[in-house]
């Protein structure tokens, strides 16, 4: 397995020599390549020596490391964020299946973060993970990103608007849309149901997870049932309907 060529980017020197040192600690997989300590200097160099993989400090004087990213016309490289926490930032990672990495940088999820990244490496997936990042770093509310969905063909980058409903097949879960055809993915309805909680999708029934956006009716029962826009119609559990209820309400106050 050859090393993966890796390019450091963050304007604190102090910065780029910790993370150096984690890598040669913890990742013998990794050889670094570069350290910059600005966005040009890193641009250049990313263009230079055609890097595999980016560890990329997100605030920086002048140019900030998404300015870079935007400034590259041909991705061909896997990044992982460094940053300070700020919990819509993090969403945005989640939904786009981008890795970040919290400073202080702990060992063990460093490591956890390069085997994703040489996986994504081998998939060719790179571009399109930061494409749907850098959009989704600028859209809210949350209802206005777009989803990176793993499935039978790789992934693929989904507009959460679009999704009908979710629906749990054993251990993995099925999407469908009202413009696309279904995708079957291999992670739990209850990943989805943690990930997406605050972007309108509601867990009404164990099975199924719903768009709050795309109710076109609820009907009174035990539990009740809704209608979507699509005219599916799907059962609220009864100890999910007062839960279910509380959160269309506060959704269609807006």
């Amino acid at each position: 397995m050859s090393p993966l060529r890796v390019i450091l980017v963050d304007d604190e020197p102090r910065g780029l020599n910790t993370m150096e040192k984690l890598l040669q600690l913890n990742c013998q997989d990794v050889t670094t390549i570069a350290a910059c300590s600005n966005a040009d200097t890193a641009a250049e160099k990313i263009n230079l020596l055609k890097p595999d993989l980016i560890f990329l400090d997100i605030s920086m004087p002048a140019k900030t490391g998404f300015d870079m990213l935007k400034e590259i016309d041909d991705i061909q490289f896997e990044v992982i964020f460094v940053t300070a926490h700020n919990q819509f930032m993090i969403e945005a990672f989640h939904f786009s299946a981008i890795d970040y990495l919290l400073k202080p940088v702990d060992d063990d999820l460093l490591v956890e973060a390069v085997k994703r990244a040489r996986k994504r490496i081998t998939e060719k997936a790179g571009r399109k993970h930061i494409e749907t990042f850098l959009h989704n770093v600028t859209r809210q509310p949350l209802q206005n990103m777009k989803l990176c969905i793993p499935s039978l063909k790789g992934f693929q980058v989904v507009e959460i608007n679009d999704i009908l409903y979710a629906e749990a097949a054993g251990n993995y879960t099925n999407f469908f849309f009202r413009n696309q055809n279904m995708i079957c993915t291999s992670k739990p309805i209850h990943e989805y149901e943690e990930l997406l909680e605050d972007s309108g999708l509601v867990r009404i029934h164990k099975s199924y997870l719903i768009n709050l956006l795309h109710i076109k009716e609820y009907r009174k029962g035990e539990g009740g049932s809704v209608i979507l826009s699509n005219g599916t119609e799907i059962e609220v559990a009864r100890r999910k309907k007062d839960q279910f209820l509380f959160k269309m309400k506060n959704f269609y106050k807006y």
